[in-house]
């Protein structure tokens, strides 16, 4: 009797433990990404509680191409520009050498100015970047064609090709440029500058656009990692674009005057306030505008518990030491409120909820701890269908332990609330919006400008790891594939 009843317990237990690994092994197979993929052949369609697209699928009548979706033709731009993509060693002001990939045998790269209305032309070749490069106008809301996602909008532009990326600006604001091919790594390496669109009269005063970054663990202000020094007449009025490149955040200190956060993202702040030893923090990939008025003594701007800061003074005088900030900047409540075309009580055409968590799987056949967006393993991750003039609503939340700034591409939305608490300020429209551990970000934009848009964390590791997704209108579809026979990598 012992025997007999042994012998069949063992064999449930062989049962169950061969059903167990059927699982795994399944989980693992179906987790496995396929060699060359197109970005609309994955995930669930989410139509955000509103009507279905008849051509949501892209093969109903009048469907588009992003390749339909470009920008102007000018034959006589305003502003050209010629980007050259290339592997160079750099010197940082310390004497330190990087191997870098590079715009023009810089990084950053060269600054871009222009004015709003500009037509723009950008020709960019690549010189020797063997797994290829595009430029994604970070912040810009461009026509989809020109948004620079390989395998998403075009093809990585190759060693030896070059691609024309033209579009037309109705923006001000401060902006940044980098590649979106192989992202989490080419934009580390060096792959970024700064693009700024100013307003058709500029007003009087020192314009100075400061990116931070990280080479090789060292951090820098415009590549330079020591105390750099700028000229600055008293009684100026003072303009600091900064704009944070890295993939994590960084905070950066204003130390010696009172100043004011013009600019978020972009956007200018209505009747902003002044504001004195308070600590700016910036999303990765995110910008903050500061104004001041230069006094007759020294001001120093700093990476936050660094040596690397930029003294502005009159007299090229010693940068002064830094001040310990007292608190934190926060937006929320920030200005003065200001009309604007839709809030909290406007009537919504689709109202979508994307939730970041972390959970046990298989990510493209490795096991681990992975990210996850309303409970899916990339690429079972929803895809937003909205239709052209929606008014959409989005529900943000980051139930993991790390921040996450997530970038929807094409796009600038108007935060309304952040844990329940309504923004009050000055209206706060964003392209890169910080998620904190355990926030909840409520936001809403237009449909406004058709295509297949990223949406992801911008904290480009992140990204890499499958936390990505997109905003897709009905109708719209791509001929651009992922993968390796394609060269396409977008993260």
């Amino acid at each position: 009797m012992r025997r007999r009843i042994v012998i069949p317990a063992a064999a449930a237990v062989c049962v169950a433990v061969v059903g167990v690994l059927a699982v795994i092994g399944n989980a693992w197979w179906d987790s496995r990404i396929p060699a060359t993929y197109s970005v609309m052949s994955y995930g669930a369609h989410d139509f955000g509680g509103g009507s279905e697209p008849t051509a949501h699928d892209a093969h109903g009548p009048g469907g588009l191409s992003v390749t339909d979706l470009h920008g102007a033709q000018v034959a006589a731009p305003d502003a050209r520009f010629a980007l050259v993509a290339r592997s160079a060693t750099i010197r940082l002001a310390s004497g330190r050498s990087v191997e870098a990939l590079t715009f023009n045998g810089m990084s950053p790269g060269p600054e871009l100015r222009v004015r709003q209305g500009d037509d723009v032309e950008v020709v960019l070749e690549n010189d020797d970047v063997d797994k290829g490069v595009t430029i994604h106008w970070h912040g810009v809301d461009v026509p989809n064609a020109e948004d620079g996602v390989a395998g998403v909008t075009q093809n990585a532009v190759l060693p030896g090709q070059r691609y024309t990326y033209r579009f037309r600006v109705d923006q001000v604001g401060t902006f940044w440029y980098h590649t979106h091919q192989v992202s989490s790594k080419e934009v580390r390496r060096g792959l970024f500058g700064v693009f700024v669109v100013e307003p058709p009269e500029k007003p009087p005063g020192v314009d100075l656009a400061v990116a931070v970054h990280t080479f090789d663990g060292v951090p820098t202000l415009n590549g330079d990692d020591s105390s750099g020094r700028q000229t600055i007449a008293a009684a100026t009025p003072v303009r600091l674009r900064l704009v944070n490149t890295d993939s994590f955040g960084q905070t950066l200190t204003l130390s010696g005057t009172p100043f004011r956060v013009l600019a978020i993202d972009g956007t200018d702040l209505n009747a902003p306030t002044e504001l004195e030893n308070i600590a700016l923090p910036l999303a990765a990939g995110g910008r903050l505008d500061v104004g001041y008025v230069q006094p007759p003594g020294s001001v120093r701007l700093a990476i936050e518990g660094s040596d690397v800061s930029i003294g502005l003074s009159p007299h090229r005088a010693p940068a002064r030491g830094e001040q310990v900030p007292a608190g934190e900047f926060d937006a929320l409540a920030y200005g003065t409120p200001a009309p604007t075309p839709f809030g909290a009580m406007s009537s919504y055409d689709r109202r979508f909820e994307l939730k970041v968590t972390r959970k046990p799987g298989f990510f493209d056949g490795r096991p681990g701890r992975q990210w996850a967006i309303n409970g899916g393993i990339y690429p079972d991750v929803p895809t937003f269908i909205v239709e052209e003039g929606d008014l959409v609503e989005m529900t943000v939340t980051n139930d993991t332990n790390v921040v996450h700034p997530m970038h929807l591409h094409g796009h600038h939305v108007l935060v309304l609330s952040r844990d329940g608490v309504p923004s009050t300020g000055s209206p706060w429209w964003s392209d890169t919006l910080n998620v904190s551990p355990g926030e909840k970000y409520v936001v809403a934009f237009r449909a406004d400008n058709p295509g297949i848009w990223m949406d992801h964390c911008h904290n480009l590791p992140h990204a890499a790891e499958g936390l990505t997704m997109h905003v897709a209108y009905a109708g719209v579809s791509t001929p651009f594939l992922i993968g390796a026979e394609h060269h396409n990598e977008p993260e």
